[in-house]
């Protein structure tokens, strides 16, 4: 059974960005922010000391599972 928050289209095309922006991180203020924030609210997401948004442990988790099609261990 599925039991993690259901992330709309907007919302796992903002996870894929995030994990294409490596290092680097996401800015805020871009169109994808609501979506970065939400990641960052269900725990896919932080946003760092500078204020750019970077994945986390879960976050990469969830894009393998969900965009990259990787099964879960």
């Amino acid at each position: 059974m599925w039991n993690q928050p259901y992330l709309e289209t907007c919302c796992r095309s903002a996870l894929h960005r995030l994990m294409l922006a490596g290092e680097a991180g996401r800015p805020a203020g871009l169109k994808d922010g609501p979506c970065l924030v939400r990641l960052a609210e269900d725990g896919f997401a932080r946003t760092r000391p500078d204020g750019r948004f970077e994945p986390t442990v879960e976050g990469r988790a969830r894009h393998g599972v969900e965009i990259v099609g990787v099964a879960e261990p």
